[in-house]
């Protein structure tokens, strides 16, 4: 078990803009940590859009009309109070989002939360309750905009943004709580194999925003279309050795992107686990 054997580690996926790609971000690192043999539970909170329940859920139909051994990871779809006043639902909010993750604590060594694009009280028990947290955005200074804004004329950050200080906000709130730290993970997805300016512009301005705001900037996944493709059937680039589908030289580098980036996330005991062959499946839930 990673850490302590009572606590699972929280992976919190986050960002407060939509098409950044959380939900297959999220679920090649599900994939991927089941590949290892690890128990992993989900929490979408994201109750309109279900990107990642619904990407689950179609891996269980898949794998239902193939006959292929897919795992699945139990997923719990957790909605915000809406009724009372603003205190009211606050207080819902907690308590149902603390209970849930006591309960999960019990049985998994890792906890994926994928949180909506939108500021909300369940997003920031997110941010707050977090081991490990990935920001995917894409590349591009509209999506850099999450993080800092930048002068127009020296593209030098300019200040920082409000996603930025309630990170800086969850990560008060964490060490003064249990005295714990949130490894802040930036990955920059779609990047193009081309070299143009304004892609060398994003990248100075991540690595001077880095020092100011102490986050890990890493390589996330390149502008493919494969990745798009696999929703339907709730697959991943892990999963192509076990199934029937046909590899091409793009399935292999975006393999290689996904060995990559579960590298780079350093999570605990990822080094140190074997793959293993075959996964046992769980059911949805």
């Amino acid at each position: 078990m990673p850490k302590d054997k009572n606590k699972a580690h929280i992976i919190v996926v986050g960002n407060e803009k939509g098409g950044s790609g959380k939900s297959t971000t999220s679920m090649h690192v599900i994939v991927s940590l089941m590949k290892k043999g690890f128990n992993i539970s989900v929490i979408d909170l994201d109750s309109r859009q279900k990107s990642l329940a619904r990407y689950l859920e179609n891996r269980l139909n898949y794998a239902d009309k193939t006959g292929l051994d897919l795992a699945v990871p139990d997923v719990y779809v957790l909605s915000r109070s809406m009724e009372g006043d603003v205190d009211n639902m606050m207080y819902e909010d907690t308590k149902n989002f603390s209970e849930l993750l006591d309960e999960l604590h019990k049985e998994s060594d890792f906890i994926l939360i994928d949180c909506p694009g939108s500021d909300s009280n369940l997003s920031r028990l997110a941010h707050a309750s977090a081991d490990t947290l990935i920001t995917p955005i894409n590349d591009s200074f509209v999506d850099l905009d999450l993080l800092a804004s930048v002068d127009p004329e020296t593209y030098k950050v300019d200040r920082l943004s409000l996603y930025s200080e309630m990170v800086w906000d969850a990560r008060k709130h964490r060490a003064m709580t249990d005295r714990g730290t949130i490894d802040w993970i930036v990955m920059r997805n779609r990047t193009s194999a081309l070299d143009a300016k304004n892609k060398r512009r994003v990248n100075a301005a991540l690595k001077e925003l880095q020092q100011r705001i102490s986050f890990r900037y890493v390589q996330g996944l390149g502008e493919r279309v494969i990745y798009r493709e696999l929703f339907p059937k709730g697959l991943t680039l892990v999963d192509y050795r076990d199934t029937n589908e046909k590899m091409t030289m793009s399935h292999v580098a975006a393999r290689q992107e996904i060995r990559r980036l579960m590298g780079d996330l350093q999570l605990p005991e990822w080094e140190t686990k074997d793959d293993m062959h075959e996964i046992p499946q769980s059911k949805a839930s």
